[in-house]
C-alpha cells in the first residue's frame, strides 16, 4: 500500500527542513491532534494514535539535504516513510510517501487513517 502526500512549499532552505526532519523530536510539531503518545530520542520516535498500535520509526536511509527513509523499528510493522526534499529558491518542496505491506483486512483498516495522518503531516510541513 503507498500513500502519497501532496507536494507543498515550506519557507525553509533543503538543508533547513533536512536539518529539521532528521531531529525526530521536530516530529512532535508535526504530529496530527490525534496523536495520544509521542516519544522521541536521537535514533527514533514512537507515536500512538486511536485506534493503532503504536508505531516506532528509525532511520532507514538519508542522502543530504534531498531525502530521508524512514522504516518501523519492528519487523512485525513492515512500513516506509520516505520524505523527498527539493530546493526552490530560498524555500523547498517536499513529499512525502507512506510504504506499508499489510494484508488485504489490515489495509481496509488503517488505509483512510494512514491516509489522513500523512495530509496532516504534509498541511503542518506547509506552516513552518
Amino acid at each position: 500500500m503507498t500513500i502519497e502526500g501532496n507536494k507543498v512549499n515550506v519557507n525553509k532552505t533543503a538543508k533547513e527542513l533536512f536539518d529539521f526532519l532528521a531531529d525526530f523530536k521536530n516530529f512532535e510539531q508535526l504530529m496530527p491532534e490525534e496523536v495520544q503518545k509521542f516519544e522521541a530520542d536521537e535514533t527514533s520516535f514512537l507515536f500512538g494514535i486511536k485506534g493503532m498500535p503504536d508505531v516506532r520509526l528509525i532511520k532507514k536511509s538519508e542522502i543530504e539535504p534531498s531525502q530521508i527513509i524512514l522504516k518501523g523499528a519492528s519487523s512485525k510493522l513492515p512500513v516506509e516513510l520516505k520524505a523527498d526534499i527539493s530546493e526552490n529558491g530560498d524555500s523547498s518542496e517536499i513529499i512525502l510517501t507512506f510504504n506499508g505491506d499489510f494484508n488485504p483486512m489490515i489495509k481496509m483498516m488503517v488505509q483512510r487513517p494512514l491516509k489522513k495522518f500523512i495530509e496532516t503531516l504534509t498541511n503542518n510541513l506547509e506552516k513552518l
